[in-house]
């Protein structure tokens, strides 16, 4: 065995690496310095590296376990860094555990969930944004959440961080070294082309915070609240878009007490549907702690749909013009959102559904076009869903199919964020008040923050919390 010294010397892991139970093939995988010899003493010769063969894999007593094929890959070139072994039995859980357990009685331990992955990162076969993709190609609720990942996994998001980072540092190093060289008595503050590196530099971090909201949206999935006054068709509207009767629908108002929750993909997009409890006036307490819920589920939306029984607000059989119509509809609507929502900052994504159009005359809303931001809808027949899917994506800038997105965690808009921050702040130093000490200050602080994302600043605490959510095998 060849180990590269610069791969880690760490124990030697094993895991199934797939899923438990029953099935046709199953994979045990191994990394570390003890791979060559704990396969050696398994199967006999290993295969060249990277070359496919049968073996028989052995028990102590040289019994067979079972019989399949033999990967070896040899450090660094591997996935982690280290010699890497596969073992591809036949997938039944006795067998399994059994290989597995040979493989710790000849060294071996049990890996922790993402410690192939983790290994991978320590050993610099990948940053810390490509072992995250890792696990959410594995998650991914979508095609387009998947494709996003499989885009950072190559390096997209990684290439724009670091490119930023490159310029960040190289403005940090000119401002540092006039600062060390005050004898120049041309005044490097002055000079144009700071503030333009600057702005050019604020405008990309704004940019790929954009596209990282996107990739948490489609990756995490998009938190999607119902709301509106009791029996406006909100349970109605939770059993259309997840194609079942997942609510209680009656004409009873405040049939729902509770937060319905409902997982779904709408036109590409992961949606957690959230239906909720009517907001009004309530003596009964049950019906009171819905509501209270409801405006907690506002709260930690990441948009609201506002739903209205539009025949019961305008009446149905009243005929009026279509102006004193649309003058009545921003009237209306705007009288409902003091009264609904009351105490409650919808300081988020808000699309007003005007449900319970077919009750009306087909007639009366040709040629009065919603108020922005606003949908004719029936949760009956349906009339309005892609019209409100389209009002929804427009609010969130969420294009499913633009080649600049990729998978992203909301740990990255934080860093991404407090680095827009910082830059704001060094543009302020050098603009408003001239003082190149503290422009290098906030430059610093804003190359900290993006290291963060990759990788290259990072703390023991951060890389349990990612890690742990990995599958046991990756």
């Amino acid at each position: 065995m060849n180990q590269n010294p610069a791969v880690s010397d760490l124990a030697t892991i094993v895991a199934e690496a797939t899923p438990a139970g029953r099935g046709g093939i199953g994979i045990i995988r191994l990394s570390g310095s003890g791979v060559f010899q704990i396969g050696k003493t398994l199967v006999g010769d290993l295969p060249d590296k990277r070359i496919v063969e049968t073996r028989a894999f052995r028990a102590a007593d040289n019994s067979v376990i079972d019989q399949g094929l033999v990967i070896y890959f040899q450090g660094p070139a591997s996935f982690t860094g280290e010699d890497v072994l596969e073992l591809h039995g036949h997938g039944g859980p006795v067998v399994m555990a059994m290989l597995m357990q040979r493989c710790i009685e000849l060294g071996a331990r049990q890996a922790r969930p993402g410690e192939f992955t983790e290994r991978a990162f320590l050993n610099n076969k990948i940053d810390l944004t490509q072992a995250e993709a890792v696990a959410d190609l594995i998650d991914s609720a979508s095609e387009a959440a998947a494709r996003n990942a499989v885009k950072s996994l190559q390096g997209a998001f990684s290439e724009k961080i670091n490119d930023l980072v490159a310029k960040v540092t190289h403005l940090r190093i000119f401002v540092e070294a006039s600062i060390d060289f005050p004898e120049e008595e041309e005044d490097f503050l002055a000079d144009q082309n700071l503030t333009d590196q600057l702005e050019e530099m604020m405008a990309e971090v704004i940019s790929i915070l954009s596209n990282a909201k996107q990739g948490v949206i489609l990756q995490e999935g998009l938190q999607l609240v119902l709301v509106g006054e009791a029996n406006a068709g909100k349970s109605s509207m939770m059993n259309l878009l997840s194609g079942q009767e997942t609510s209680i629908v009656t004409e009873i108002p405040g049939t729902t007490r509770d937060v319905i929750k409902e997982n779904i993909v709408l036109d590409g997009i992961p949606i957690r549907v959230l239906d909720t409890a009517g907001i009004r006036d309530s003596s009964d307490p049950i019906e009171r702690e819905g509501i209270r819920r409801t405006v907690q589920s506002i709260e930690q939306a990441d948009a609201v749909l506002w739903l209205v029984d539009w025949p019961a607000e305008i009446g149905q059989d009243q005929v009026v013009s279509a102006d004193t119509l649309s003058t009545l509809m921003h009237s209306r609507l705007n009288n409902l959102r003091r009264a609904l929502f009351k105490g409650v900052d919808i300081d988020k994504p808000l699309v007003v559904i005007l449900n319970k159009v077919d009750l009306l005359d087909s007639n009366r809303l040709q040629g009065i076009p919603p108020e922005p931001d606003t949908v004719y809808f029936s949760t009956k027949t349906g009339q309005g869903l892609p019209a409100m899917m389209a009002v929804l994506k427009e609010k969130l800038g969420l294009d499913i199919h633009s080649d600049g997105l990729f998978s992203a965690r909301r740990r990255h808009l934080s860093a991404l964020q407090l680095a827009s921050e910082h830059l704001q702040l060094a543009f302020q130093r050098l603009t408003e008040e001239s003082a190149g000490e503290l422009m290098a200050e906030e430059l610093k602080c804003a190359q900290d923050a993006l290291g963060e994302i990759t990788g290259k600043l990072r703390s023991d605490e951060l890389l349990g919390k990612i890690f742990s959510g990995f599958c046991i095998g990756k």
